[in-house]
């Protein structure tokens, strides 16, 4: 109890907050590390998923292939990219192993929610003339959408608690404070690094939960 009072009272000084090394600024670096991953991640992942899904084909193998990513450790991942060229370009290896990480929840989530669509429900779209692309802009992934979803906020909560690597390769996020922390031999520093990361990792959580409430019904399968 005595390192969670020691915890609470480091982040209660006013004094850790502001500045650069503060924890608003590390905040917001930790959230644009984030959105920057994720965005790629969904550029990368979706189009693939979304269109084999619509095929029906090639899909488990891009999956398997993508999941390969699983298996090896985030840390080992951006390590090696650190000994490559990419290490040059500040962030670049941060990001690159932050991506590889997201890419299998999305592409996994969106593939299987187009393939659970029902296949009459696209049949009777063909029968009413509606072309292969119109059949999967209109039909397909409006009701797979919630399993899109799903996955998008599965990759983010993982880039949120993983995003803390960035600070073992000189980058910025909530990870600088922990690192901090070690190197100064302050346990309530370190443990209040790790709070603040699962808080916004439960934040960006909540937030993915309100935005699927408040989304239209057919968002959530609630059409037919």
């Amino acid at each position: 109890m005595d390192t969670l009072t020691d915890a609470w009272d480091w982040l209660a000084d006013s004094a850790h907050w502001a500045g650069e090394d503060g924890i608003w600024h590390r905040l917001l670096q930790h959230l644009v590390l984030t959105v920057v991953c994720l965005v790629i991640s969904c550029l990368i992942a979706l189009p693939v998923a979304l269109v084999l899904g619509h095929l029906g084909k090639g899909g488990a193998l891009a999956v398997n292939i993508s999941n390969i990513g699983r298996a090896v450790p985030t840390f080992a991942v951006l390590v090696l990219l650190l000994l490559t060229p990419v290490g040059k370009w500040g962030e670049g290896p941060t990001v690159v192993a932050l991506v590889l990480f997201a890419v299998p929840p999305l592409l996994t989530n969106a593939y299987v929610g187009m393939r659970e669509v029902d296949r009459s429900t696209v049949q009777a779209a063909k029968g009413m003339g509606m072309t292969g692309r119109q059949v999967m802009f209109h039909v397909e992934l409006p009701l797979s959408l919630p399993m899109v979803l799903n996955g998008v906020r599965i990759a983010a909560v993982q880039l949120v608690a993983t995003a803390t690597i960035a600070a073992l390769a000189g980058g910025g996020g909530l990870g600088r404070i922990i690192t901090a922390g070690f190197n100064l031999a302050s346990t309530p520093q370190v443990v209040a690094g790790a709070v603040l990361v699962a808080l916004f990792a439960l934040l960006v959580e909540g937030v993915f939960e309100a935005a699927e409430r408040l989304a239209p019904r057919w968002t959530r399968g609630g059409a037919r």
